[in-house]
């Protein structure tokens, strides 16, 4: 899959403002700070199409890019709102799940969903929900380790055992990613071929 154009389209807050751009869409969803901007921004090339920060939370809308516009294999990418942890008050946080949820349920256009686990850390219960409520609605989703360069090989492989046991998982269904190293770049775009191509 090659990536000759993205761009950054629009930021939604509310449910009855979800976008339809005409192309099959890929949900990106984590907890905060899991870094789906900066997947985002290593899928692309481009380091500075989905803003960033170091603040947990600091994603709290729907914001979408149109990749390849107006070539046979176009389509979206959706960075969704982070789950978890939030800066912006226990009333924004719990606002959040009504827009994801209603997205996942309501998306015509959703081909499948990335849920990113960063892998230095136990996925949390919001990360078991939202995988149970993926595999009980028949949502295509696929696992994505993020920031693997942080650990060592040792303390990868360490984790990974906790990590498909809490999700039950198999190692098979993860993929490590790494957004300075651009690990799993080629392996996440082959999958979102896949995809487009099966239709």
């Amino acid at each position: 899959m090659i990536v000759s154009s993205s761009e950054f389209v629009k930021s939604v807050s509310k449910f009855e403002n979800l976008l339809d751009l005409g192309a099959y869409e890929f949900a990106f969803v984590g907890r905060s700070n899991c870094g789906k901007s900066s997947l985002i921004n290593m899928l692309t090339s481009r380091k500075k199409l989905a803003k960033t920060s170091q603040t947990p939370g600091h994603t709290k809308l729907v914001n979408y890019f149109l990749i390849n516009k107006n070539k046979p294999n176009m389509f979206v990418l959706v960075d969704l709102p982070g789950y978890g942890f939030s800066r912006a008050g226990k009333e924004q946080s719990e606002n959040w799940s009504p827009l994801i949820e209603g997205y996942l349920l309501n998306g015509k256009n959703l081909k499948r969903v990335f849920v990113l686990i960063d892998c230095r850390h136990k996925p949390t219960e919001k990360d078991l929900q939202l995988v149970n409520f993926l595999y009980y609605n028949q949502i295509p989703f696929c696992v994505v380790l993020t920031k693997v360069d942080k650990l060592s090989k040792a303390q990868l492989s360490k984790n990974l055992p906790e990590i498909v046991a809490t999700l039950k998982l198999g190692k098979e269904n993860l993929i490590k990613s790494s957004s300075q190293t651009g690990q799993g770049r080629e392996e996440i775009l082959e999958i979102i071929e896949r995809d487009l191509t099966s239709i």
